[in-house]
């Protein structure tokens, strides 16, 4: 049974969020502090992390700034901040989805599979010998889910790597921001088109000598992306 934790201020919120996925056969539990959802995050093992921004004590943005440091584990951010400023900076520091409030509990409910179901089936997947991209100085081990750069690790987070994986396996192809959501995330890109765009720019600062000259993930104006190889 998966293991979710709630980090929400506002209790009957959360209790709603608990029932309903509750009823999805997930084990939940609720911490309405955010030093204290915090502190719980890191301290022991959950497959999910549902996290409002605007909690007492620490914030959401720290949050997950911290939970990324040391874990992989999808992050889904909520919210009742439209500006897309705080999506984007909420996707920056390494959440996978961002949910603006109001929203319906079986929106929550679907995302959460959504992102588990990948999680899972990433990590989860056994084969033998690792599966390895490797062109111009980037080596991107698939089976291992490590990147090198010219024999350097860089650390990415799970969507990163998804993203960067999938250019990677079809190289010289150009892709769609739409696209790219849809194979990544799993769901319809309407409204969430800045979510692609972010984690491109954190591939790029992660991996390209020269961010504004990109060697590997070369924007096609007016259409989306392409790995070049």
């Amino acid at each position: 049974m998966s293991r979710i934790l709630i980090i929400e201020d506002e209790e009957s919120i959360a209790e709603l969020e608990k029932d309903y996925l509750e009823l999805s056969n997930f084990e939940v539990v609720i911490e309405n502090r955010g030093d204290e959802g915090l502190k719980r995050a890191l301290a022991e093992k959950f497959d999910m992390y549902v996290l409002d921004l605007m909690l007492p004590g620490v914030d959401g943005f720290e949050i997950c700034k911290k939970i990324r440091e040391v874990k992989d584990t999808p992050i889904l951010m909520v919210s009742a901040k439209k500006d897309d400023i705080d999506k984007i900076h909420g996707l920056g520091l390494g959440a996978d989805d961002y949910l603006t409030k109001p929203f319906s509990p079986s929106e929550l409910v679907a995302r959460v599979k959504a992102h588990l179901a990948r999680y899972e089936r990433l990590i989860g997947s056994a084969v033998s010998g690792n599966q390895i991209i490797e062109v111009n100085g980037i080596k991107i081990d698939k089976t291992a889910r490590r990147v090198y750069v010219n024999g350097e690790e860089k650390v990415l987070t799970t969507k990163e790597f998804d993203l960067l994986t999938f250019l990677a396996s079809n190289p010289n192809r150009v892709f769609t921001k739409e696209e790219l959501f849809s194979n990544i995330w799993d769901m319809d890109s309407v409204g969430d088109i800045a979510t692609v765009t972010v984690h491109i720019k954190k591939i790029r600062e992660k991996i390209e000598f020269d961010t504004s000259k990109p060697q590997y993930v070369e924007t096609i104006w007016g259409v989306g992306y392409r790995f070049k190889a």
